[in-house]
């Protein structure tokens, strides 16, 4: 019979008290240690269900070492594989992933240096300064796995130092980035109207879609959430405290018969997230009410009012002269792109004239 489901984030919780920490205190009493769960997966940021327990699932975290103690990952990680249980809370302790080939079973606590690791995964080593290329080069859904998970238990403190630093864009940064954000709005919401008056209604509906998208993301941002990629963006939305009536907006936006009604709908949700971004204080009161787009018969909130302000309040100057192309994912999308740090690195200097 299949073991009753246990979310992951407390079946290692669980795992590494029961488990893991006496193995430790007794084979390596005097190594200092953190132990957490971290990184990608769906039990990371809260999103698992019953359903995440097919593949790639069972009790597992991360073991980290400092720099000093590097040497010893292959000793802890021998110990371990000798004396870990064979299953723990009703599942195997030894199991295959599927982004490894041959789909080998093995433990899944995984011991590492701490530097090492984060530099492996994000592109840069978060001990030190984070920097403007750093902050814009790091998917968010990098962001949101590497600050969210729980730490189990934190000697050395660096761990602890890391997630403190990543857990917010520093001020400029995130104005930019909902300046970003208002300018890809600014540049399609006359096209769900634009596109049905051509007599193209698929057309209009799928941009209609992307503009639902941008505004979640948008909401997502103001409220300070990392907003997740596309299989998690609905689930971590719908959580942001009054996200209800903008989510009803979207949803009848993108459920209506016609542009006019996608219109009327786009409308309510724009007016919701100019509300939003007026309370949040960073720029004078904006007029929230929608308006026509020019001469034509179209509806927007004309985002572009947004963008300017939120730039013109940008305090660094280096940042305000940034080309709006945003952070990373406000202008990719693409899971492979998505896992090669060096590359987004790259096309985010490219991007903002620094290598």
């Amino acid at each position: 019979m299949a073991p009753a489901y246990t979310p992951g984030l407390q079946l290692a919780r669980e795992f590494y008290a029961a488990v893991v920490r006496p193995l430790l205190g007794e084979q390596f009493p005097q190594l200092p240690y953190a132990a957490a769960l971290v990184g990608p997966g769906s039990e990371v940021v809260g999103f698992d269900t019953q359903r995440s327990v097919d593949h790639d699932w069972g009790p597992r975290l991360q073991v980290f070492l400092t720099s000093r103690d590097a040497a010893q990952a292959g000793a802890v990680t021998a110990t371990l594989a000798d004396r870990l249980p064979e299953s723990f809370g009703g599942y195997p302790v030894a199991f295959p992933v599927t982004r490894e080939p041959g789909g080998t079973a093995r433990h899944r606590v995984e011991v590492a240096d701490l530097g090492t690791w984060l530099t492996g995964r994000l592109g840069f080593d978060p001990r030190r300064e984070v920097t403007l290329l750093d902050w814009l080069a790091t998917p968010a859904q990098r962001l949101a796995e590497y600050t969210a998970g729980e730490v189990f238990h934190d000697g050395p403190g660096e761990l602890t130092r890391v997630r403190a630093r990543l857990a917010w864009y520093p001020r400029d940064v995130w104005l930019y980035l909902l300046a970003c954000q208002w300018q890809r709005i600014g540049q399609e919401e006359a096209f769900p109207g634009r596109c049905a008056e051509a007599g193209d209604d698929l057309g209009s509906v799928i941009v209609t879609a992307r503009l639902a998208r941008d505004l979640m993301r948008l909401a997502l941002l103001m409220h300070r959430r990392y907003p997740p990629y596309s299989k998690w963006l609905g689930t971590a939305f719908a959580r942001i405290p009054g996200a209800a009536g903008l989510s009803a907006s979207l949803t009848a936006a993108l459920s209506a018969g016609d542009w006019v009604s996608r219109e009327q709908h786009l409308c309510r949700a724009y007016e919701k997230a100019a509300s939003w971004h007026n309370e949040l204080g960073f720029t004078p009161p904006l007029d929230i009410r929608v308006r026509r787009f020019y001469e034509r018969p179209y509806q927007v909130i004309d985002a572009v009012r947004f963008t300017e302000a939120l730039r013109a309040a940008i305090a660094d100057p280096r940042v305000r002269r940034l080309p709006l192309t945003g952070a990373i994912d406000q202008f990719t999308d693409s899971t492979d792109a998505m896992g090669r740090p060096g590359f987004l690195r790259a096309c985010v200097g490219a991007a903002i004239g620094e290598s």
